[in-house]
């Protein structure tokens, strides 16, 4: 079965490159010869490909972004380490005082909250009910330990949607640290 789709994506991508008067002259000897109809298969290869590399291509330009923040800040942090096989929507930077001071496009994605929003706010306009009073003084804690860590809160999105989310937090330093970098994603929903 598996030969007889990719044959097909393979017809479907060649009948799909051929001139409407090259067709109508191969046309009666493509006709299939059962009567199941099968789906073309080829433009959701196409389209599956595309949007793979449409997310390759923003993390590409979220990590140069975030690389572009390292030099004005002299930040010393290994960045190709930091982002290796690291998966994530989001990226929220926070200066000492947790004011947002960058986010990524996921953010808004994930949010739904436009990075306009979130300048200058501490990413604490996320939370709400569901969020855990524990949670929130374990990421003080770990923050004040100036290490990695991972945690996972409820956040909530511009609609009031509650989510869990996934929070990989980084110091970025120059001689001492002077922001901490988030990577986020979305683990699950109510």
């Amino acid at each position: 079965m598996k030969n007889k789709l990719a044959n097909m994506a393979c017809l479907d991508l060649f009948l799909n490159s051929q001139e409407t008067k090259d067709y109508t002259a191969i046309k009666e000897l493509i006709t299939p010869t059962d009567s199941k109809k099968l789906p073309l298969i080829s433009f959701d290869l196409y389209r599956n490909h595309f949007f793979s590399e449409m997310e390759l291509l923003d993390i590409k330009n979220d990590v140069n972004q975030v690389k572009e923040l390292a030099f004005k800040f002299n930040w010393k942090n290994n960045f190709d380490y930091l982002f290796k096989d690291q998966k994530f929507e989001a990226i929220v930077i926070t200066d000492l005082h947790k004011n947002i001071v960058w986010v990524n496009e996921g953010f808004t994605k994930m949010s739904g909250f436009s990075k306009n929003f979130a300048l200058k706010k501490t990413p604490s306009f996320l939370q709400g009910e569901e969020t855990s009073i524990e949670t929130k003084k374990r990421i003080r804690e770990k923050i004040a330990k100036n290490r990695p860590f991972t945690e996972v809160i409820i956040n909530y999105k511009k609609d009031k949607t509650p989510y869990k989310c996934e929070l990989k937090i980084f110091p970025l330093y120059s001689e001492e640290t002077t922001h901490f970098i988030a990577l986020e994603r979305s683990v699950a929903s109510f």
